[in-house]
């Protein structure tokens, strides 16, 4: 079967930063008043040239946002069930050869958190783990995942790549839509950062929402994080490509994307580029532009100052109050992180701001009623 790894084989990583690089203001123009930008425009809007037109992008991507999406802007909340894993990656703090304390949350553990972000507001939640088959696997989720979602009314997954078979599954538990970031599409880069695990997999990874489109999952969610290669415009557009690749193929889904930049955390390492939030602005916007109809997010890994400039511009999903430990709601705890976050504000301080800037935040945005068979 088909995958976009056969795609992906075709597409030559120094050309498209060439061809990037390349790219004149008469280029940037002409993609601003494209209808419909194709892939020649997405690398012009992408290049250094349109770092000068920042506020003409800016203003288109902030109009298609209001057509697509009105003002709303979805909020939710990270919550770790562990920090167990069996992969040793030079950019995270739940690297095997990190000496932290590792923990994994029972039952009642899972209990507690669920009620604590519930107290704070949320509705929507993601569930993260590192990546550890045995003890944090299909079992694990068999055992927790139903009476997680007792609790919510959206429930998504940034867990270790699955089988088809299994995300299948966990859609049957109430799951509905999986973060799988690949991180770096560039395979030798990819190595010198992946170290020891299933992680080293580059392909496994890269077919992951291919066998996510298959299950029938309803959201699946694609990240570069910026800093792992030294050309971050080529990554985010590879991620392109493969975001062209999943609508074409699995069309029934619906398709989010991130741009996650490194943060420090234990053992971490230095970026091998470095994009700034001006260009991160346009990053942001470039891809609005590229496929209106696509949700864009930002994490808790910006500032509080430009996460509330950015979120007018072309953000439907917000994280707030993250804590990248299992753990962290409930019980405090402060030792365990994945990163460090930089925006703690409490959920209604990020709302807040919301208001202010005319947008409306949205705690819950699916009922049963809507579509959902009852769980």
């Amino acid at each position: 079967m088909k995958s976009f790894v056969e795609q992906w084989e075709t597409l030559d990583w120094d050309d498209i930063r060439l061809r990037i690089h390349s790219k004149t203001a008469a280029d940037v123009e002409r993609a601003l008043n494209a209808p419909k930008p194709g892939r020649e425009d997405l690398m012009a809007l992408l290049s250094p040239a349109a770092e000068a037109y920042l506020e003409p992008l800016a203003q288109k991507a902030q109009r298609l946002t209001r057509q697509r999406f009105g003002y709303i802007v979805n909020l939710f909340v990270p919550l770790y069930l562990s920090n167990l894993c069996a992969n040793d990656c030079t950019y995270c703090g739940f690297s095997m050869s990190n000496r932290i304390r590792r923990k994994t949350l029972n039952a009642d553990e899972i209990a507690r958190e669920c009620q604590a972000i519930r107290a704070l507001g949320f509705d929507h939640l993601l569930l993260v783990t590192g990546e550890h088959q045995a003890k944090v696997g299909m079992d694990y989720f068999r055992q927790h995942l139903p009476t997680i979602r007792q609790h919510f009314s959206s429930l998504m997954m940034e867990v270790q790549p699955l089988d088809e078979h299994e995300y299948a599954e966990l859609k049957t538990l109430g799951l509905d839509g999986v973060l799988v970031y690949q991180e770096t599409w560039h395979p030798s880069v990819y190595a010198q950062h992946h170290l020891k695990g299933n992680k080293q997999d580059f392909f496994w990874r890269l077919e992951t929402p291919d066998r996510l489109g298959r299950a029938g999952i309803d959201k699946i969610g694609l990240g570069a994080l910026v800093g792992l290669s030294e050309s971050w415009r080529t990554d985010c557009y590879m991620m392109a490509e493969h975001l062209l690749w999943l609508q074409k193929t699995y069309w029934q889904s619906r398709y989010s994307v991130a741009f996650p930049r490194l943060r420090p955390c234990a053992g971490g390492i230095e970026p091998a580029s470095i994009m700034n939030e001006a260009q991160l602005v346009q990053v942001i916007c470039a891809f609005r532009l590229f496929a209106p109809e696509v949700e864009q997010s930002l994490s808790t890994r910006e500032s509080p100052l430009f996460r509330d400039r950015v979120a007018p511009l072309a953000i439907n999903t917000l994280s707030a109050f993250s804590k990248t430990q299992p753990g962290g709601y409930a019980a405090g705890e402060a030792e365990l992180e994945q990163f460090s976050p930089h925006d703690n504000r409490h959920p209604r301080q990020v709302a807040g701001a919301l208001i202010r800037a005319g947008l409306q935040p949205v705690w819950k945005d699916w009922d049963s009623f809507l579509g959902r068979a009852p769980q």
